[in-house]
């Protein structure tokens, strides 16, 4: 499969769609209620795959589309039944997009037995577009990236995460909670960002350190996932156990630093 892949159409393509974004970034009217915010949300997703699809389809004629539906919890769990296919984050970060603020990117990772082979993440705002593929090393435009080489926990950046599972009946934000506490009582700089696939790009670019995220949220993560694996980070739950699809949590940053997270984890 990794044979087939032609990387500078994907670029292209990826590249393509997002500067149309940035074009139009804050020509929109911010969204002041339910119907209007899905509205936009339905019109990114549609301008977004189109374009892919126009661009991609001669290169890439046989492979299917799937978008990856955040809001839809369960079939995060499991990857689609099919061999070969194409995973749309249509825009990670489309709320931070319509409320004119920083922080999204165009996702685009290739699913192959139920693994990303190939994962390409576009920050137009930075001109930054990052892309991965299994085995052959992760790179930002064109440079090869290698993650965090710090040992000291108090210049560290740690980011945590949370996506749209139902925390309703699962005492998730009770996890999530102490999961920040104690990231603030032993990380140098806690932050919380926003575009998923990103932050997991910049573990891989060494400009943050660790990612925490105790809830399951698979489509915004697989794109990243690869990028970062592929520069050297582990890609672990917060049990430190190895992440596989459907997993409910997410630790990701050198073999040194989660060494360090899990044993904060379990002090009391």
């Amino acid at each position: 499969m990794q044979n087939q892949i032609n990387i500078p159409i994907i670029l292209d393509a990826v590249r393509k769609v997002g500067d149309i974004f940035l074009k139009d970034y804050k020509q929109n009217v911010i969204p002041q209620n339910m119907n209007d915010l899905l509205k936009q949300l339905e019109n990114i997703d549609t301008l977004c795959l189109t374009s892919l699809k126009q661009d991609l389809s001669l290169e890439f004629p046989n492979i299917p589309w799937h978008i990856g539906d955040e809001f839809d919890t369960d079939s995060q769990r499991n990857p689609t039944q099919q061999e070969c296919y194409w995973l749309c984050d249509a825009m990670d970060g489309a709320i931070q997009y319509l409320q004119h603020i920083a922080g999204w990117t165009i996702n685009l990772a290739l699913i192959h037995d139920e693994k990303p082979v190939f994962s390409v993440i576009f920050d137009p705002l930075a001109n930054e577009i990052f892309w991965a593929e299994d085995g052959q090393g992760a790179f930002m435009n064109g440079k090869l990236l290698q993650n965090s080489r710090k040992t000291d926990l108090a210049v560290m950046l740690a980011v945590f995460e949370y996506g749209h599972q139902d925390k309703s009946y699962n005492d998730l934000n009770n996890k999530i909670g102490a999961s920040v506490t104690k990231l603030l009582q032993n990380f140098g700089i806690v932050r919380n960002y926003g575009p998923h696939g990103l932050q997991l790009a910049y573990v891989g670019a060494g400009r943050i350190d660790l990612f925490v995220q105790e809830d399951l949220d698979t489509y915004n993560w697989i794109a990243g996932l690869l990028i970062a694996k592929e520069a050297g980070a582990e890609i672990l739950t917060t049990d430190g156990n190895p992440w596989k699809w459907g997993s409910e949590s997410l630790l990701v940053a050198p073999k040194s630093i989660t060494e360090k997270y899990l044993q904060i984890k379990v002090q009391k």
